[in-house]
């Protein structure tokens, strides 16, 4: 029996308001605000890596961030670039999923 393959995204569109656009392969769309994806930054600076405890503090954020740019990472995730610089955040398609959903 073949495994059931995950939703992946099928095209990934930056606009200029900092959201995110996400067409998934299974015809799922989701518009996700750049703020809310960098507020669950998974990485090693947000994220305590022996606990799981969230290090960062959303409210901390400045009030005029936005998603700047998007890499693709291999075959299962995208990084993305943040106005304040911080771009060491990668997203498992998963993950980024899980996260569009919890959105909307």
């Amino acid at each position: 029996m073949k495994k059931e393959e995950r939703p992946r995204p099928a095209g990934v569109t930056l606009f200029p308001n900092g959201e995110l656009g996400i067409v998934w392969s299974d015809g799922e769309e989701h518009y996700v605000a750049g703020r809310l994806l960098r507020a669950h930054c998974p990485c090693a600076s947000c994220v305590d890596e022996m606990t799981g405890e969230r290090r960062l503090d959303p409210a901390a954020l400045p009030s005029d961030l936005v998603l700047e740019s998007w890499t693709p990472v291999g075959s299962y995730a995208i990084a993305l670039r943040w106005s304040d610089g911080h771009d060491t955040g990668i997203f498992t398609f998963e993950r980024l999923r899980l996260l569009a959903e919890a959105a909307t």
